[in-house]
């Protein structure tokens, strides 16, 4: 367990200027009144919820989402769909990617054609495009597209996931997947300097907490208009 706790830190440690960086562009979305883009496919799409509508986290949030590469909707399915070229370009397009937006894509490899071409429309946008991903995952790994993401972000989250998103036994791994525990530290982290940024940023509080329904209501009130999911 010590092992995981170390691989948590050294993650950290490794990503203390990217995690300064994307706070400062996140706080800046929010200012300007533009909006976090979370996109993912897999199950990449974990860390799209850790980002979206929870007790804590940002209210300007709005995932960039296609049901084509939800496991829950067709496992095997979501892995042949983030390898169709032309299927991120068509969910990208449709989001309407303003330039005050950041798109944050997460993505282990960072290989196929899904998550490249949210990238790829997001600059193109003008909007500000941050990848979690890992570097040496994506070196090992052969590009399905025309570039790797970490090549196309104005800003890289180096997730430090080794090939294969296995770390056990640490012999011969086969189990123990990392990748999500990355990305939520590494957002985790995120919002803890957003917060220093801005202490009065719109966020949710726990609906379970006494006293929160009127201020989650506000938020709501705030941003339902702009964000359909909501």
């Amino acid at each position: 367990m010590h092992d995981l706790a170390r691989y948590v830190d050294d993650v950290l440690t490794a990503n203390a200027e990217g995690i300064s960086g994307c706070a400062d562009v996140v706080a800046a979305t929010g200012r300007a009144g533009g909006l976090v883009r979370p996109a993912g496919a897999g199950h990449s799409l974990a860390a799209v919820l850790e980002t979206f509508f929870r007790a804590g986290g940002l209210a300007f949030v709005r995932p960039l989402w296609s049901q084509d590469v939800f496991p829950l909707r067709g496992a095997r399915a979501s892995t042949t769909g983030e390898r169709i070229p032309g299927r991120g370009r068509a969910v990208a397009e449709a989001a309407a990617i303003a330039p005050d937006d950041t798109v944050i894509v997460f993505s282990n490899s960072g290989i196929n054609p899904y998550p490249v071409e949210i990238a790829e429309v997001a600059r193109d946008a003008g909007a500000t495009v941050v990848a979690f991903t890992s570097r040496s995952a994506s070196a090992a790994a052969t590009p399905r597209a025309r570039a790797r993401l970490a090549d196309l972000a104005d800003l890289v989250l180096d997730t430090l996931v080794p090939p294969g998103d296995v770390t056990w036994p640490a012999d011969a791994p086969v189990t123990a997947p990392v990748s999500s525990l990355a990305t939520t530290a590494l957002w985790t982290a995120v919002l803890r300097e957003v917060h220093d940024r801005w202490p009065e940023a719109p966020r949710w509080r726990s609906a379970n907490i006494p006293g929160t329904d009127a201020e989650n209501a506000a938020v709501l009130e705030s941003f339902s208009a702009r964000i359909p999911e909501l």
